[in-house]
């Protein structure tokens, strides 16, 4: 069984490797390398595997989820600046991809062991774009 839980966080970053010059960053990333960023309404989907737990009925109970995904995604991201105020992105350029990889990690730690692991982090930065990230497991 998959569950899904979305929330939404509004975000600012600038696609720009340090190590090339602007004109680089500016054909590598295009307007998305503009030194004074640009923001995004982004919206993740999170979704979870497991089997229906018989006395609940449910796979995971969806108000720890969203309390899990307030405290390890929204408040530290919403309406901040990324490269500047939230690790890893003063190394990492905040792509989608790897926006969605460092949710993915902030998320893993919560779901190890008996009961649902994480499947799947759809990232949306706009509404025509996503990405999908998720680790396997051998066997999985």
């Amino acid at each position: 069984m998959l569950i899904t839980r979305r929330v939404e966080f509004a975000a600012s970053h600038v696609c720009a490797d340090p190590a090339l010059s602007a004109e680089e960053n500016r054909a590598l990333f295009g307007p998305a390398a503009n030194p004074h960023g640009h923001g995004h309404n982004y919206v993740l989907e999170v979704t979870l595997e497991g089997q229906t737990d018989p006395r609940t009925g449910m796979v995971y109970d969806l108000k720890r989820l969203k309390q899990i995904l307030n405290e390890e995604i929204v408040t530290p991201m919403d309406h901040r600046f990324l490269n500047r105020e939230v690790a890893p992105f003063q190394q990492v350029i905040p792509t989608a991809e790897n926006i969605a990889a460092e949710i993915w990690r902030r998320l893993a730690a919560h779901f190890q062991g008996p009961g649902p692991r994480l499947s799947n982090v759809r990232l949306y930065e706009t509404e025509d774009f996503y990405v999908d990230y998720a680790e396997r497991t051998a066997g999985a």
